[in-house]
């Protein structure tokens, strides 16, 4: 992707109603969490290494092209250059890392959760991110790179795999998942674009509105993983 896409593709990240509520995912996921060393994994924009920061962590953001740590950096945040199959840093180094929407780019998915693993500390935590279901694979996957959508199984398999404890998984995006079904049946492309402001609050509100409701355990559009290194 070309610096000026990834310039764009941040721009949307400040607004789109999916970042935005993606990001008060993550502020929930870690309140209560004594902060320490925290790695961003695929930070793109930023938007959730600002979270990190803004809660007192010491957060560095990995990218895997120039271009996307260039971005990263004119931003502000502590960025590294690496890939996500081979993590540049030492064994038991972190307290925390996250994923959000990275693990479905990855051919060798297996590769980055042991890696995550390694550089973890004892008891460390792993907050992920993936789409879910394989039944809605559409041109908007193919558009923005996935190589895979997650079944719960699959998503659970490979991080038990890998040695990790599972503390929960659930999903996201739940209320809103027949209308991605419909349009995504409809698409050519990525879904992510820039809306109408009116139309962004009302998804969002939408989608804040599961904070409240138990549907976690029903389909969504997205699966949410918590696991600890033993």
């Amino acid at each position: 992707m070309e610096a000026t896409e990834i310039r764009k593709l941040a721009a949307l990240e400040d607004k789109h109603w999916w970042y935005a509520e993606r990001r008060s995912l993550l502020a929930r996921q870690i309140k209560g969490m004594k902060p320490g060393k925290v790695l961003d994994v695929g930070a793109a924009g930023g938007g959730n290494t600002r979270v990190l920061r803004a809660n007192g962590w010491e957060a560095v953001a990995l990218e895997y092209t120039a271009e996307g740590a260039e971005v990263a950096g004119e931003r502000g945040l502590q960025v590294l250059r690496g890939d996500a199959t081979c993590l540049p840093f030492e064994d038991a180094s972190l307290d925390m890392v996250v994923a959000f929407d990275v693990l479905e780019h990855i051919p060798h998915d297996g590769r980055a959760v042991s890696e995550v693993f390694r550089v973890l500390r004892p008891g460390g935590t792993f907050l992920v991110a993936v789409p879910a279901d394989p039944k809605l694979w559409s041109a908007h996957d193919v558009a923005v790179s996935h190589v895979r959508r997650y079944t719960r199984p699959e998503l659970v398999n490979l991080l038990d795999g890998a040695g990790f404890e599972i503390e929960s998984v659930g999903s996201w995006n739940v209320l809103l998942r027949p209308i991605a079904a419909w349009r995504r049946k409809k698409s050519s492309g990525s879904d992510l674009d820039d809306l109408n402001p009116v139309v962004n609050q009302g998804l969002r509100m939408i989608v804040a509105s599961e904070r409240y409701l138990p549907v976690d355990k029903l389909p969504g559009v997205s699966l949410v993983l918590r696991a600890r290194r033993p």
